[in-house]
């Protein structure tokens, strides 16, 4: 099991800020090996409980929260990471653990019965909450990722652009889903998260961008999209 804990700033920025300061990144931080030219793909199903609990704690401001989420980084892949995000105040704890394609894919269909023969503590803190509260899975989120990181206090900075999500399939690994636009498509959200304190170049820099800070999640806007969608 992998084990972060770090405080996160998100701010919505335009394409054309996204690519200036990504060009100003690339002069003194190290790329993400992933990136590539264009950045590399992300989807996430989430999980919430019966009455969408983990949605409202959100949207109404509850200090202390989390999200549980499915992530693969390629439909095609053999496995995906479940991750437990937990917030409380500004620090961020996340918690992750691999899974085979065949388990994540039975937690798709709403069975947290593979969880039980790993043998990590996480696995079945998971599959307890999960039954215990009703877990479902509620929607689908993917988007284009640009990462930058610096080593000093763990510092990585992410853009996120082309977020789409779907509440109609819960299939993580369907290379076709048919997804809806989340945000504008010129939008992009901005993620820095560090350990401690930021350095103060990457501060000045952070500080340059001339937006407010964020603080909807992209699950958050997924579900928000769909319940439009659905009215």
């Amino acid at each position: 099991m992998n084990k972060v804990a770090r405080e996160e700033k998100k701010f919505l920025i335009s394409v054309d800020e996204a690519i200036r300061i990504s060009h100003r990144l690339e002069q003194v931080m190290k790329g993400d090996p992933h990136n590539g030219t264009h950045g590399y793909i992300i989807r996430s199903l989430y999980f919430d409980t019966i009455y969408d609990g983990d949605y409202f704690e959100k949207v109404d401001g509850v200090e202390v929260r989390r999200k549980i989420r499915l992530r693969c980084y390629d439909p095609n892949g053999e496995f995906a990471m479940l991750e437990m995000k937990q917030k409380q105040g500004a620090n961020q704890l996340k918690r992750s653990l691999r899974l085979t394609r065949e388990d994540a894919i039975q937690m798709t269909r709403g069975n947290y019965s593979p969880l039980l023969k790993y043998q990590e503590p996480f696995a079945a803190e998971c599959y307890g909450l999960m039954n215990c509260r009703c877990y479902r899975p509620k929607t689908i989120v993917q988007y284009n990722r640009k990462a930058f990181i610096a080593k000093e206090n763990k510092i990585r900075i992410t853009f996120d652009s082309n977020i789409v999500s779907t509440e109609s399939s819960f299939d993580l690994f369907d290379p076709e889903l048919n997804m809806n636009p989340v945000l504008d498509k010129y939008d992009v959200v901005l993620e820095v998260k560090f350990n401690g304190f930021l350095l103060d170049y990457i501060r000045r820099l952070i500080n340059s961008v001339n937006r407010s800070e964020l603080s909807v999640s992209k699950y958050v806007l997924a579900r928000q999209n769909g319940y439009r969608t659905r009215l």
